[in-house]
């Protein structure tokens, strides 16, 4: 009889290890999700950008922040 992991552990495995496809994938997502997040960021900071795309700007800013706050929540989810 194999021992099936919870959802816990699979998140824990997922996120804090390494060794794995979806580690990887994880990790690459994050960082890219982190990337485009700072540049959204900087690029707001630009006045004649952020005139001509403020709600679009102000939109990715909320979706990274909510995208972030998931992910913070995962993690404590995850813990062991």
């Amino acid at each position: 009889m194999t021992s099936r992991k919870s959802l816990r552990q699979q998140l824990h495995h997922i996120i804090f290890d390494y060794d794995t496809i979806p580690a990887k994938a994880f990790e690459l997502v994050l960082i890219a999700a982190i990337f485009m997040s700072v540049t959204v960021v900087m690029l707001d900071t630009v006045r004649s950008i952020h005139d001509a795309w403020r709600p679009l700007l102000y939109g990715l800013e909320w979706f990274f922040t909510i995208l972030f706050t998931i992910e913070y929540l995962i993690r404590l989810c995850a813990t062991e």
